[in-house]
Formats: C-alpha cells, sequence, structure tokens
C-alpha cells in the first residue's frame, strides 16, 4: 500500500497556478478559527489576576495575595483550584480533536469549524454569567471543544488551499490570528479592570462570543477544499474548486497527485491503526513530538499567566496588565515578520534562530529574578531590573512566535499525506493540548516550588528541541503536500523508513 505520491516534477517544482483572491480571502476567513483560540489563551492570565475575580471564585487566592508582600512572592498564586480554571478548557480540547478528526475527514474541514465555532459560543456565554465555580468550569469545558475542533480543521484547511510556494505565508495565517485573539484579550482586560463594580470579568470572559460567532457564520460560507472533496469522493467537484482556487485550467498534475492520493486514501480502512506503520514513522514522530516540544517552550507561562507572572515580580496594579499587553503586541508583530520570511528562509533557519533566541532570554530572564529574589523569594524589583525582564520575556516572545509558534502549527498541517491527514492533525492537536494542559495546571505551583530554576528548566528544553530540528526536522518549504514524501525519503535518517514501494509516481 503507497504510502505517498511523486509528481513527474520532481524535486518540488511547484505546480501551475497563481495566487487568486479567492484563496486569499478563504484562507483569511478560516483563519479567524485562531481568534477563538488566542483570545482565551489571553483572556484566563488576565482574569485570574483581577481582584473582584479572584474574591468571588478564589477568596483563598485573594488573600494570598494581599499577603504576598511580606512572604514569599513566588508562591502568591499557588492554587491548584485556580490552575484548574485555566487547565481544564485544554484538557476538554484534548478529547474533543478525536471526534474532530472524523467530522473533519467525513463531513469536511468547515462543518468542524462550525461545530467549533459553536461549542465555543455557548462556552463564552456560560462563563460570562458565571454565579459559581461549576459553571465556570463547564463554560471552559465548551471552550475546549470548540478549540479542539477548530485547531484540528483550520491548520488542514489552509494548506490545503494554499498553493505549495505561498503555504507557509498563508498558512502561518493562523498563528497570526491567534496571537491577534491574545492581543486583543489583553488590551480588553485592560479595559475592563478599570470598570467600576467589580464587574469587568464578566466582559472580559463574555465578549471571547464574538470571536466565536465570527467562525461561526463564516464557517457557513467557506467551500471545501479540493483534498477534502476527493477524499469523500466527489472527484469532479475537487477539479472544479481547484480549478477555481488555482486560477489556471492547467490543473492536470495536481489533480493526478489528488487523484491518486484518494485511491490511497480509499485502502485505508483504519487510519489510526495504519499510521503507526514503519512507513509513517516520520509522520507520527513530528506529530508527537512538533506540539511536545512547543508547550515545553514555556511560551504558555507568558500566555496563560503573564500579568500574574508580572505580578509577581512585583509589578503593581495596571503595570502588570500593560507589561502583559506588550508582550502581546510583540506576539502580533512576529506573526507578521513570520508570514513575510517564512517561505523564503524556510522553516528550519526559522526553528533554529528563534530556538537560540528563546534559550538565551530564558537564562537571562532567569538570572535577573535570582539576582533580586534568590531562593526566598523576598525582595523588590527595581525599575531597571524590571525594564531589563520585559525586554528579555518580548525577545523571548519574538524568538517564539517566528519559530515555534508559527511552525508548531504549520508544519504539521503539511506533511502528512492524504490517507492518514486527519488522524495525524488530531494526535498533533491532542499532544499540543495535553501538555498545555499539564503547564496551565502545574505552572503556579512550579514556580513556587522551582523559583527561578523554573526559568532554567525551560531553556534546558530548548536546547532539546533545537537539536532535535537540527537532526530530524528536513525542510518543507515549497513542496506540495502531496509530494511530501520525497523529503523523507531524501533525509539521511528517515530514508531508512520509506520504501521504493511507498513512492508512486503519476505519469503524464
Amino acid at each position: 500500500m503507497a504510502g505517498g505520491v511523486m509528481m513527474n516534477t520532481a524535486g518540488g517544482k511547484p505546480y501551475p497556478g497563481k495566487l487568486t483572491l479567492y484563496v486569499v480571502f478563504t484562507c483569511v476567513v478560516a483563519s479567524t478559527g485562531g481568534l477563538i483560540f488566542g483570545y482565551d489563551i489571553g483572556i484566563s492570565g488576565g482574569v485570574t489576576s483581577m481582584d473582584p475575580f479572584l474574591l468571588k471564585f478564589f477568596p483563598e487566592v485573594y488573600w494570598k495575595k494581599q499577603e504576598a508582600s511580606k512572604s514569599n512572592q513566588y508562591c502568591r498564586y499557588d492554587n491548584q483550584l485556580l490552575q484548574a480554571f485555566t487547565s481544564s478548557l485544554y484538557l476538554a480540547a484534548l478529547i474533543a480533536s478525536f471526534f474532530a478528526s472524523t467530522v473533519t475527514r467525513v463531513l469536511g474541514r468547515r462543518w468542524s469549524m462550525f461545530a467549533g465555532g459553536f461549542a465555543f459560543l455557548v462556552g463564552a456565554a456560560l462563563n460570562g454569567a458565571a454565579q459559581n465555580i461549576a459553571m465556570l468550569i463547564v463554560g471552559r469545558t465548551l471552550l475546549g471543544v470548540g478549540i479542539g475542533f477548530a485547531n484540528q480543521s483550520v491548520p488542514l484547511y489552509m494548506s490545503e488551499m494554499a498553493p505549495a510556494r505561498l503555504r507557509g505565508m498563508l498558512g502561518t495565517g493562523f498563528n497570526l490570528m491567534i496571537t491577534t485573539g491574545i492581543l486583543t484579550a489583553e488590551l480588553i482586560n485592560y479595559g475592563t479592570n478599570k470598570i467600576k463594580g467589580g464587574h469587568g470579568w464578566r466582559f472580559s470572559l463574555g465578549l471571547a462570543a464574538v470571536p466565536a460567532a465570527v467562525i461561526t457564520l463564516s464557517s457557513l460560507f467557506l467551500p471545501d477544499t479540493p483534498n477534502s472533496l476527493m477524499e469523500r469522493g466527489h472527484p469532479e467537484a475537487s477539479r472544479r474548486m481547484l480549478r477555481r482556487i488555482r486560477g489556471t485550467d492547467d490543473i492536470g498534475d495536481e489533480y493526478a497527485d489528488l487523484v491518486a492520493a484518494r485511491e490511497v486514501s480509499k485502502l485505508v480502512q483504519h487510519p489510526w491503526r495504519n499510521i503507526v506503520l514503519r512507513k509513517y514513522r516520520a509522520q507520527l514522530t513530528m506529530a508527537v513530538l512538533i506540539p511536545f516540544f512547543q508547550q515545553l517552550s514555556g511560551i504558555n507561562v507568558i500566555n496563560f499567566y503573564a500579568p500574574v507572572l508580572f505580578e509577581t515580580l512585583g509589578f503593581k496594579g495596571d503595570t502588570s496588565l500593560v507589561s502583559s499587553v506588550m508582550t502581546g503586541g510583540v506576539l502580533v508583530l512576529g506573526s507578521l515578520v513570520t508570514m513575510l520570511i517564512v517561505d523564503r528562509l524556510g522553516r528550519r533557519k526559522l526553528f533554529l534562530q528563534g530556538g537560540a533566541q528563546m534559550l538565551v532570554s530564558q537564562l537571562a530572564v532567569g538570572t535577573l529574578i535570582a539576582a533580586r529574589f534568590r531562593t526566598s523569594g523576598v525582595g523588590e524589583m527595581p525599575k531597571g531590573y524590571a525594564a531589563a525582564v520585559v525586554l528579555f520575556i518580548c525577545l523571548y516572545v519574538a524568538g517564539f512566535v517566528w519559530s515555534w509558534g508559527a511552525l508548531g502549527w504549520l508544519v504539521p498541517s503539511e506533511i502528512f499525506p492524504l490517507e492518514i491527514r486527519s488522524a495525524a492533525q488530531s494526535i498533533n492537536v491532542s499532544v499540543n493540548m495535553l501538555f498545555t494542559f499539564v503547564i496551565a495546571q502545574a505552572f503556579l505551583t512550579m514556580l513556587c516550588h522551582m523559583k527561578f530554576g523554573l526559568f532554567y528548566f525551560f531553556a534546558g528544553w530548548g536546547v532539546v528541541m533545537t537539536v532535535f530540528v537540527a537532526l530530524f526536522l528536513p525542510e518543507t518549504k515549497n513542496v506540495p503536500i502531496e509530494e511530501m514524501v520525497l523529503v523523507w525519503k531524501g533525509h539521511w535518517f528517515w530514508r531508512r523508513f520509506v520504501g521504493d514501494d511507498d513512492i508512486h509516481v503519476q505519469e503524464p
């Protein structure tokens, strides 16, 4: 049984066609699925630093916070229930991603987006109206279902619609929307924190319904991708859509590869069983390790808990929220940079440069915190030190967003053959959500016990993940998705797993 398709235009030569306005429009609309993910990431850290929210739902944390200036700063927010508020969403997303795989494969990518947006919409309404912890957790669970569906379908949709030579630029639009959602949430937190009466957190949580409504309604008007139409047995509809999105009638090579991929796909009755076959070893490894390393980079320390972290370091009141807005701005700017350079520089160079930048920044932040708080956690952060901490955190965030942030979603979405694509993407999302859950649930406790050493811990993982990329991740820029098997066949390590029988040549 074939594991991939090789075109007669070997070496990654792109198919004929151009970037059409139709493709740009559909990718922009689909990428709004990233807004719901980003908005939630940004909003949760902000509301958990708001005193009215803590006093209503987590009074123990509120009173500990009031006494923190006299005791260990590292432990002021250490509370398992508070961490469960943030992390419960990602456990739900993990489970939902497996159901999303079936919906994405059987009904198409856009219906998976619709299901995700609708679940997120209901969850946002529950959170905004929450009266107790139970309502909060149920709402967060529904938000997680929405994210599980959206993260499973949106990256696939964008990679399949985009022409190979511009897949990086369009595919990283998903990451741009994630970072835009984070920045928007942090700006909203800054504004709602000033609302008198202590109800600002309700606006912060409830406004998540806005991006949810956008992706829910937008998905109803999106077309299916040619790959999805072919996979579901609609070859003529696939041909028409391919002709439309490429803006040319010269689609013979690309269409032939889709047909061949479909023939292979029909032979695969159990994608979850087939994905563990030897010939898919490289793709399975990437589906697991790329999201694993993305979360062990430590980015969600900043994304989830930026205001909490800055308050822990002595930033007072609005200053902590302003600092988190600054990091959100860096995320958006970094995403724009990625879109402009990813198809020129390639994936590997950005992974390696970003990894080195993150490593240096984490070491610097850990050292600066150690100099002021040491192991006791008692101390103050002078303005000069505080400015340096914010600077290195921003450098860290910039390094992440144009490497593991954007490419952690892009690369897995473009390397899987059609016959295992939905299942492999579900593994990618579920591993991501699993370790997002672990970090969200454990970070405040880890900070309390590991203190400044926590930043050295994440820096150590930065070394491991950068070495992994250098040795085992081949370059995938400009390679058509259905030709990606050639990338693994030409790699010094992975070629031992891909046999000649796993490559089928399409004659012109």
